[in-house]
């Protein structure tokens, strides 16, 4: 019964701390969460670009969008080790939408819980993948997983 109550908490915190984000005011959408005993599985899609970025240039808006799921998948793993006491480990996957409304993967990861990231670190991108995010981000946009 620990680990409803758990995985309660988790969802109702990601809805209440990251209903906005530092560069998108959309809400983050969650689609999956397993829980076994030592192991957690998470899935959830990238926030879309904010409506104030509309008259930005393409590249400037997609690295913002780029730079706020990496902040989301960070927060997310911080989240979920906090949330669940017994996990030790945690499978994650962020998707977006594409034009016709499909979801593609953008980027997975087997985080630790004893994964420490150097706090002088301060690249999102060498933060995320230190901790075990695999992503494909040339030109500071992340792009899809099969591309």
């Amino acid at each position: 019964m620990r680990g409803l109550w758990e995985a309660a908490d988790f969802v109702r915190k990601v809805r209440t701390r990251l209903r906005f984000g530092e560069m998108s005011r959309a809400p983050l959408t969650l689609l999956r969460l397993e829980v076994s005993n030592s192991e957690v599985e998470c899935d959830w899609i990238m926030r879309p670009p904010d409506a104030w970025d509309e008259d930005l240039p393409r590249s400037i808006r997609e690295a913002n969008i780029s730079h706020q799921t990496l902040r989301d998948a960070l927060r997310i793993r911080e989240m979920l080790f906090a949330a669940f006491d017994d996990v030790c480990s945690a499978k994650l996957r962020v998707f977006r939408y594409t034009q016709s409304d499909e979801t593609e993967l953008i980027m997975t990861g087997t985080v630790l819980r004893d994964d420490e990231v150097p706090t002088r670190i301060q690249s999102l991108a060498m933060r995320a993948q230190l901790c075990g995010f695999r992503f494909s981000m040339p030109d500071g946009v992340l792009l899809s997983k099969a591309s």
